[in-house]
């Protein structure tokens, strides 16, 4: 296994650069139920999809601008339970704070202390003073999350021609 950058610790988590190596992981998540009906189909169905998913969405992200979305590990042990970190996407004037965890690890305060780290990151290594999140219609979850990280609903938006409309949220 090859060993990625570290990009933060919390007390109980490990963020750190995603690779080709965490393809497994990567195909369970955005296959997983939730994902599915939350974020959508990524299309991802095989190792080698999830390992061309990380190469073109993440590892590319890092390239261009420094950042992106981080694998969480449990700290000790090194299981990867999520994904967290900043985005920046096409049709969004502002970066946001994105997030996914397998459903075994929701309630537990994991996705708050990772994303809070997250956000402090990107204002301090980045000078990003205000940041973006977004959430399907019905994700009352994520909404809930987001309001205790200081999120504020701000408007609608489609995140493409055509597809479903999202919440977008913002930091002050």
């Amino acid at each position: 296994m090859k060993s990625y950058l570290k990009v933060l610790e919390t007390e109980r988590l490990v963020l750190r650069r995603l690779g080709t190596d965490d393809a497994a992981f990567i195909l369970q998540l955005l296959n997983e139920p939730s994902w599915l009906n939350y974020i959508g189909d990524k299309s991802v169905r095989t190792v080698e999809d999830a390992r061309n998913y990380i190469e073109n969405r993440p590892v590319a992200m890092y390239r261009r601008l420094g950042f992106g979305l981080y694998l969480v590990e449990l700290k000790g042990s090194g299981e990867p339970i999520g994904i967290c970190g900043l985005i920046k996407r096409e049709s969004l004037e502002e970066i946001d704070l994105g997030f996914a965890f397998l459903p075994s690890f929701w309630g537990k305060g994991f996705a708050f202390e990772a994303a809070g780290a997250v956000m402090e990151y990107g204002r301090g290594a980045f000078g990003i003073p205000r940041l973006l999140a977004v959430t399907s219609q019905d994700n009352h979850v994520s909404v809930r999350l987001l309001e205790k990280l200081g999120f504020r609903f701000e408007r609608m938006a489609r995140l493409e021609s055509g597809a479903t409309e999202v919440k977008v949220f913002a930091t002050s």
